[in-house]
């Protein structure tokens, strides 16, 4: 196998590698929120374990990227490719963290609470998120990276009518101030997904143009 070809295979790895992670963080996120739903203890045990697995990921990907850098000496857009993928798998590692820590919230959560229809709506609208950033990132797709950084408005207006219905609740209930406060832990949670998630694509915009959040960097 030529240099050539062996840096490459090297770059398709590390492809498939955060293709990998970006999907098993996207089923933890959804396995939290199933458990929190269901007030299913297991699960929620499952994810806040898998949290490991997801770390080791990461670790790997830096370690391959690392050896891309300083043994091939990448130009150009290769150059993008590996030092985006080496900032962005922060961003989904912090992902699964807060999968994990929805996870643990849900264990808390009193038998009768559940979650509101506007908290929902967050839950899908970070799920899709994560899943357009990470295709953005993959395909090179600059239009579906534009799409998450715009949805991250509605994704804050949500949150911001969420408070106010929670913040409202406590005011008619005081006596649910526990349950109300976690639910808000959910709520800020589903917030920081959004943020990573316009991480994600914001490094899959630097990977095409060598720009991110407007200052041209390579």
């Amino acid at each position: 196998m030529s240099l050539r070809e062996k840096y490459d295979s090297d770059l398709r790895r590390l492809e498939e590698a955060v293709r990998r992670m970006g999907e098993e963080v996207r089923q933890a996120l959804t396995l939290s929120l199933q458990s929190v739903e269901e007030k299913n203890k297991e699960l929620a045990n499952q994810v806040i374990e898998g949290d490991r697995d997801i770390d080791s990921q990461e670790r790997e990907i830096e370690h391959l990227c690392m050896t891309l850098l300083l043994r091939q000496q990448p130009i150009a857009s290769d150059l993008r490719q590996v030092s985006g993928a080496l900032k962005m798998v922060t961003d989904l590692e912090r992902m699964g963290d807060h999968a994990a820590d929805i996870a643990e919230v849900g264990l808390a959560l009193a038998p009768q609470a559940a979650l509101s229809e506007g908290l929902r709506q967050m839950a899908r609208n970070a799920l899709e998120m994560e899943k357009e950033a990470l295709e953005a990132f993959l395909g090179r797709d600059l239009k579906k990276a534009d799409r998450v950084v715009q949805a991250d408005d509605a994704q804050d207006a949500q949150f911001d009518q969420v408070k106010k219905e929670l913040a409202g609740r406590l005011a008619a209930d005081p006596s649910c101030a526990d349950e109300t406060l976690d639910i808000l832990m959910i709520a800020k949670y589903m917030e920081r997904l959004s943020d990573h998630a316009v991480n994600v694509a914001e490094w899959a915009r630097f990977c095409q143009t060598g720009l991110y959040r407007g200052e041209q960097i390579v």
